[in-house]
């Protein structure tokens, strides 16, 4: 076990996590709630007990571009009603204590070392934490859905994962490895430092891709088809598809990319459709799609989308703000403007 992960385990009290971005510290339930309701959502905070001795409440938080590292904490044993969280996903890893949730219809208990949970917007979620503190990544409703149709040739749409985290897998690990490693990063730099643009959009990918490739989604089918990987690809159509992907700002050409994969053009528009699920040509606008999405998403205050546009092979830039906006739901300035605020 790493050094960070070792660190985030420790028995320790809730003021040592995070301590420089503290949010709420309160004895108070009805505090608490409104408190961290507006941090998080509105929801329904109750002790267990009738009476609420032994309560208490600790969020500390550090936010950055499209996600945030927090640290929650209660003590005593409470019941936690948010319905569906709207506008975000969270990552819930356990440090001490023990939480039984309830998303949708499934039921499980999340306990230190062997099990997270991971809530969906559209999931209606409820939790009775006792003596619990946890890591909570929170993700960006918006930034989830497109990646995930960045990665699954679907427009943007709801995305919903198995709740369920397995901290014994390989896949779990490296989640948990990764939050701890950010939290250690957040109070590293203090309340006061910022990483650079560099890193957070390193960070970014990391944490979409420990999400999306890394647990179970209603869309992992559909990533897997799309990236060629639901069943082992003939050499002709990986050779094909990666040609298209290398050259993607160029005009298609079929029969430069059947000389590619060493196979008939028709041969190839059958197999991309069979394996694939989409003809050439959606393939390579897909493509280019997700490359401009991409590079919205970490552009410089002085990018010009046109320019973008135009050197990732888009000749009439009409037609690309509208396949963008049935892609992603929004058009390329608002992702834009959404960066840049």
């Amino acid at each position: 076990m790493s050094a960070a992960v070792l660190e985030m385990n420790e028995r320790a009290p809730a003021a040592e996590r995070l301590a420089g971005f503290a949010r709420v510290s309160t004895d108070d339930v009805d505090e608490a709630a409104e408190q961290i309701g507006r941090i998080f959502c509105p929801h329904e905070l109750a002790p267990v007990q009738a009476r609420s001795a032994g309560f208490s409440a600790r969020h500390n938080c550090a936010a950055f571009d499209g996600f945030s590292i927090n640290y929650v904490a209660y003590g005593g044993s409470v019941s936690i009603d948010p319905g569906c969280l709207d506008r975000f996903f969270l990552v819930q890893i356990p440090l001490t204590g023990a939480a039984r949730i309830r998303a949708g219809a499934r039921e499980f208990e999340a306990a230190p070392d062997r099990t997270a949970s991971l809530l969906s917007p559209t999931i209606p979620t409820r939790m009775m934490w006792n003596d619990c503190a946890q890591a909570i990544l929170l993700l960006d409703r918006r930034m989830v859905e497109q990646r995930a149709a960045a990665l699954s040739g679907r427009a943007a749409g709801a995305v919903e994962f198995d709740p369920v985290i397995d901290l014994e897998t390989s896949s779990g690990r490296a989640l948990r490895t990764s939050l701890a490693e950010l939290m250690r990063l957040a109070e590293r730099l203090g309340p006061s430092g910022r990483p650079s643009p560099v890193a957070m959009a390193d960070w970014r990918e990391l944490l979409l891709d420990h999400l999306l490739n890394g647990q179970r989604h209603d869309l992992s089918g559909a990533i897997r088809t799309f990236s060629g990987q639901a069943e082992r690809l003939p050499h002709a159509l990986r050779a094909a598809r990666d040609h298209l992907a290398d050259n993607a700002g160029e005009p298609l050409d079929l029969a430069q990319l059947a000389c590619a994969a060493g196979i008939g053009i028709r041969a190839l528009q059958l197999g991309f459709r069979r394996h694939f699920g989409l003809s050439i040509s959606e393939m390579l606008l897909d493509m280019r799609l997700a490359g401009l999405h991409a590079r919205l998403a970490q552009a410089s205050p002085e990018v010009s989308i046109t320019d973008i546009a135009f050197d990732l092979g888009f000749t009439h830039l009409g037609r690309m703000a509208g396949a963008y906006r049935e892609k992603f739901g929004e058009t390329p300035s608002a992702t834009l403007r959404r960066r840049m605020s």
